[in-house]
């Protein structure tokens, strides 16, 4: 059966899911049946040029609409466009300075509804400001390359990452996924979200930068990787993490994504964390992307504060 004629008029781009590679089709990066989201979603920049956009254009439309009556505002010459302007952003704001006032019915309607729109938009306005403001927000920092790398006789995979806040974080969780293409026995690929058992997923104390290992061993899909299979496979790596912030006593959420090209194998983490002179660990968050050779020798305490 041939597909209806208006889906083949008008037939939905591809959206791209974040970093993972995959799109979808009839998926809408802005829907516009639901303006919450949107406004929420958006960037500051974005927010405020939209909100900007939509206080502009309400006082124009209203501005117009004094202007198509002349006379109807005490002190505004009939003809002055700007002067309406700026008697429907006293209006709008619900402020009023005494000078121009509304003198017919006609302006009485529009600046009465025009009060009611300003009243709405406020609020609408400051509801949203509310929740950008006090939605939380994940601070974390990672590594900007996994590495595999050798460790207690096995090889390895590593990502580094670290609370980039002062305040303490608890019951910190991260999951590693990775993004395999397969074979299946009819010779059909398809991609499957794995998810790769780390030696250490969860601290009761986030503070010091913290290193996810996952052991390649027998049961690894990783297991005989080379730099080059790793690669050619396509792999994407896929860390999720939520931590209880304590200054804002909830919790945080964050995912971040690797492609197969940012994996170095041979490489290891260098140390981002020393002692200083009273024996106090010292995190350095500038070093948390920073790589060595594996064959680099360490510190015998590095590893278990890395």
């Amino acid at each position: 059966m041939p597909w209806p004629r208006p889906y083949l008029r008008a037939r939905p781009q591809p959206v791209l899911q974040s970093d993972l590679g995959l799109f979808k089709i009839g998926a809408t990066r802005f829907d516009l049946r639901d303006p919450y989201r949107i406004a929420v979603g958006l960037s500051w920049p974005a927010f405020t040029v939209c909100l900007l956009g939509a206080w502009l254009t309400l006082n124009l439309v209203f501005a117009t609409l004094y202007v198509l009556s002349p006379g109807s505002i005490a002190n505004v010459a009939s003809d002055s466009f700007w002067d309406a302007f700026f008697f429907s952003i006293e209006t709008l704001a619900t402020v009023g300075y005494g000078v121009m006032a509304p003198v017919t019915t006609y302006a009485h309607v529009v600046s009465a509804v025009e009060i009611v729109v300003g009243m709405a938009f406020t609020a609408i306005v400051t509801g949203l400001m509310f929740v950008r403001f006090s939605r939380p927000r994940a601070r974390f920092v990672y590594a900007e390359n996994p590495v595999v790398t050798s460790f207690n006789d096995h090889r390895t995979l590593m990502i580094r990452l670290a609370n980039g806040r002062m305040t303490v974080m608890t019951n910190a969780n991260a999951k590693l996924y990775a993004l395999i293409v397969e074979r299946t026995a009819q010779a059909r690929s398809f991609r499957r979200l794995v998810e790769l058992p780390l030696l250490q997923s969860h601290l009761p104390v986030f503070v010091m930068p913290w290193t996810l290992m996952h052991a390649i061993n027998e049961t690894s899909p990783f297991f005989g990787y080379t730099a080059e299979t790793f690669a050619a496979a396509d792999v994407r790596l896929c860390v999720t993490l939520d931590a209880r912030d304590q200054a804002i006593e909830t919790t945080v959420y964050d995912v971040t994504v690797y492609t197969a090209d940012k994996v170095r194998f041979g490489m290891c983490y260098a140390d981002a964390t020393s002692l200083d002179e009273q024996g106090h660990v010292i995190g350095d968050l500038s070093r948390i992307s920073l790589l060595e050779p594996e064959a680099a020798e360490q510190p015998e305490w590095a590893q278990w504060v890395r």
